[in-house]
This record gives C-alpha cells, structure tokens and sequence, in this order.
C-alpha cells in the first residue's frame, strides 16, 4: 500500500468505533440514519460502511483496509457489532432482513422487498456491485456466516430475477467470497 494508505486502518478504526468520520465529515451514525434515498442517491458511503483491502474504481480514495486492520476488526466485538449495525440498515434498504432458524443465519425477503425491489433491482443497478461489495467486506472483516448468508439470498433473487439481474452480476455475485484461514 501507498504511504497515504498508511493512515486508512485508523481512520476506519475510529470511524466505527463512533470516534471519527468518513472524507465527508459524517459520522457512522450520520450515514446510518440516511433514508432510503439518500443511500440510493448517495454514492460515496459504502465504501466507508464496508471497506475492502482492493481499491474502489469508482472512489479510489476510499479507506483501504490491509491485513492487519481487517484482524483489529475481527478481535474487536463492539466493531463487529458497528458492521453488523451496517448491514442490517443496507439490508433494510434492498428489502432484506437476518433471521435466525435453529442456530443458522439467514438473510430472506422482507415484506417490504417488492417495493424496495422496485429501486434496486432494475438492469444494470449500481446496487449490484454495492452487494457485492458489502459481501466481500462482511467475509474479509470476520462476518463469514452474514457473507454467505447474503450470498445464498443473493442467488435466490437471482433465481428469480435473473432476467433483469443478469449473468454477469451473477458471477460477481457467485465469487465475492473467497474462503481464508
């Protein structure tokens, strides 16, 4: 990493410890609140929300987390609790909640999904790559089970949607985790 990634690590940390705030000045809280159209409108937060050791294309000055900093996440409940805080306000966005049955996570269609569908789930949306983003920052920063659960909801949606979802987005969909010890 460049020596302006140096500082991501801490600025994530601090930006979900509550403590800090994204390049906007907004606070995990502040973005947390967002409506659903300003999380539609709104293009420059997920990458704060759920960071990625890759450089994002469309934000490439996005906090980066390397190695280490995805490690500190991990160990770190209160940490994974923020994420999970995330995931739960983007799921709530697509239509999506977690449920949990017999000691398993899933992640299923809300009774609000056709609406919400309505916004996101039309050809070529940039929301596609927004889930895998989320997917791939989940599995990285040590939510595995909500990763996967996302996924197995993902290709359900596909199932049914995959006229408008397409192939491609499937593959993105179908690779976003890469299983690591």
């Amino acid at each position: 990493m460049s020596e302006a990634r140096g500082t991501d690590c801490a600025r994530i940390l601090a930006f979900y410890r509550g403590e800090g705030s994204d390049d906007r000045g907004r606070t995990l809280e502040e973005i947390l609140r967002f409506d659903d159209e300003e999380l539609e409108e709104t293009h420059d937060y997920v990458q704060w929300l759920f960071p990625l050791d890759v450089p994002s294309s469309v934000q490439p000055w996005a906090p980066l987390v390397d190695r280490k900093c995805q490690e500190r996440l991990r160990a770190d409940p209160a940490l994974g609790n923020a994420l999970r805080r995330a995931l739960k306000r983007m799921l709530e966005f697509y239509g999506l909640r977690v449920v949990e049955r017999g000691g398993r996570i899933a992640i299923e269609r809300g009774e609000n999904f056709t609406r919400r569908a309505e916004v996101w789930l039309t050809p070529g949306n940039h929301n596609f790559l927004r889930l895998t983003r989320i997917m791939t920052s989940l599995n990285l920063l040590g939510q595995q089970d909500l990763a996967l659960a996302l996924q197995r909801s993902l290709k359900d949606v596909y199932r049914d949607f995959g006229q408008i979802a397409g192939a491609t987005t499937f593959g993105y969909w179908s690779n976003a985790i890469v299983i690591t010890q």
